[in-house]
């Protein structure tokens, strides 16, 4: 059966007068309930609570509380989660009042990144930014950590207390992993490097949890990458090459979903993994268009991708925004997302990555995207030279040929300046001057 879970979402009086709180609160529990199945939790109740005021000890008043913890004992509740950040104090608290463990949004996004990390860049990222968390939650109230350690004296006093000793591990131990995730850092930047010099474009897929993006990764690129109805499915980057129809070749980089309200030192432990997206020429924007908070989700993924530095600014010309799910709109509905359109600075294409649809206005509109900076090549070519014919065919759109009595024979191609350069260089023996 798994552990019975209460999930609890704190809707805060003080937000909603102040505009801050955009989303709609059901809207928020659902996803809270989401993230607690991501661990295997079993949710056997969840509410919206209202907060007219946060108690700095409690968070909830104290009549909430003692109804929360008859419902904890009523069903046998073995796990509270609060989707809200608490202090260490506030979780004391409300663990000793409901009898129960709780857990805050930051611990069960934590607890998530742990269970889904496959890569060793992946689960340094989760360990740095669980150390972060721990330290931040080494406070002289926990009993457990007031021992003192009996000491010679020559470091003053009757030796390091446990709170000093725990904190001075977990310093150490960040400091490591810091440095190890430098060294891969830096090897990311070497495979980067690599790929500039194959060179093929990288296509980023990027998109709130759940949104379907490693679903419509596998749909283009035929790979297997794990897809299930699961927020947070994928941590780790996974790039796949493919090539596109008009048989330019590209590659795929599926990456981490964004998730409203993540934890700053979060944010900043998986800023490596999210660097894929900045290096990417095109920006795939996947949304789950069903989803009743979607407008919203576009907003938290747009705020991330300005944290990264791809604003308006930079966004014209770099991305497209995939309106996935279109299978479970109403039909009329689905009639009209099923079109090509553009927004203010990027195309929308409607698509449905679970039955096929639209993924070829999909696969035209990134092709598009990539040929604006194409320009037209011409080439004098050895005629009898099949080799630098196919490279022209794969890599290129070739408008135009016409053979010569000479045995040469004229090409004009569509290509992008890279492309042109390369075939230049490796070919050079098959271009020929035009005869007069």
């Amino acid at each position: 059966m798994g552990t019975r879970a209460l999930v609890v979402h704190p809707r805060l009086k003080s937000e909603e007068e102040t505009g801050e709180g955009v989303r709609d609160p059901e809207a928020r529990l659902e996803e809270a309930v989401g993230l607690t199945s991501a661990i295997d939790l079993v949710t056997v109740h969840s509410e919206v609570v209202t907060v007219a005021r946060p108690r700095p000890g409690t968070l909830m008043g104290s009549g909430q509380i003692e109804r929360l913890a008859q419902l904890v004992e009523a069903l046998e509740i073995e796990v509270v989660v609060v989707d809200r950040p608490l202090t260490p104090v506030q979780q004391r608290n409300l663990e000793r009042g409901l009898k129960a463990k709780v857990l805050d949004r930051t611990q069960l996004i934590l607890e998530i990144f742990g269970a889904r990390a496959r890569t060793h860049e992946g689960r340094l990222q989760v360990d740095l930014a669980s150390l972060t968390f721990q330290r931040s939650r080494l406070v002289r109230s926990w009993t457990h950590l007031e021992r003192q350690r009996g000491g010679t004296g020559f470091m003053g006093g009757p030796g390091e207390s446990q709170l000093e000793i725990d904190r001075r591990l977990i310093g150490d131990r960040i400091i490591r992993i810091r440095r190890e995730l430098e060294e891969v850092k830096r090897t990311r930047q070497l495979h980067r490097g690599a790929r500039k010099r194959v060179p093929y474009p990288v296509v980023a897929l990027v998109g709130y949890t759940n949104a379907g993006k490693s679903t419509l990764f596998n749909r283009l690129s035929g790979a297997s990458v794990m897809a299930e109805d699961l927020l947070f499915a994928t941590l780790d980057p996974t790039m796949r090459r493919i090539d596109l129809p008009g048989g330019r070749t590209i590659i795929l980089s599926d990456t981490v979903g964004f998730i409203s309200e993540l934890p700053t030192h979060l944010v900043a432990a998986f800023r490596a993994t999210l660097e894929e997206v900045t290096e990417a020429d095109v920006v795939v924007h996947v949304r789950d268009i069903a989803h009743p908070d979607s407008s919203a989700q576009k907003v938290d993924v747009l705020a991330v991708l300005a944290d990264l530095g791809i604003d308006e600014t930079t966004r014209t010309g770099r991305m497209i925004e995939v309106q996935n799910k279109i299978d479970l709109l109403p039909e009329d509905q689905r009639i009209a997302r099923g079109q090509r359109t553009h927004a203010d600075s990027e195309p929308v294409v409607g698509v449905s990555a679970v039955t096929g649809e639209g993924i070829d206005r999909l696969t035209a509109a990134i092709a598009e995207l990539l040929g604006i900076d194409d320009r037209l090549c011409g080439f004098v070519l050895d005629g009898s030279d099949g080799a630098a014919f196919a490279w022209l065919y794969e890599h290129g759109d070739v408008v135009e040929r016409s053979d010569a009595a000479d045995g040469t024979t004229a090409v004009t191609v569509r290509m992008s300046e890279t492309d042109a350069a390369r075939f230049e260089k490796r070919f050079a023996g098959s271009i020929r001057r035009p005869s007069h």
